[in-house]
């Protein structure tokens, strides 16, 4: 799963992200978000909810997420 992974994060100019508590906050970011997921999964099956559905509803949820942050230059 790829909560679980160790990822190797990279900058947008494809260096890698080498702090350790950078690397450490982003693992636990994406435990967190996993598991938020999981339970509403859950929750969805257990009210009768198609699974597929819900899971199409949230990729397309994490597909409309915005960078509030303009581009660096």
């Amino acid at each position: 799963m790829i909560a679980e992974q160790q990822i190797i994060w990279r900058t947008p100019e494809g260096k890698i992200v080498a702090c350790v508590e950078k690397n450490k906050v982003l693992q636990e970011n994406l435990a967190e978000i996993r598991q938020v997921c999981q339970d509403a999964l859950e929750d969805a099956v257990l009210m009768g909810c198609d699974e597929q559905q819900f899971l199409q509803v949230l990729a397309g949820l994490v597909a409309h997420l915005k960078n509030p942050y303009p581009p660096r230059e």
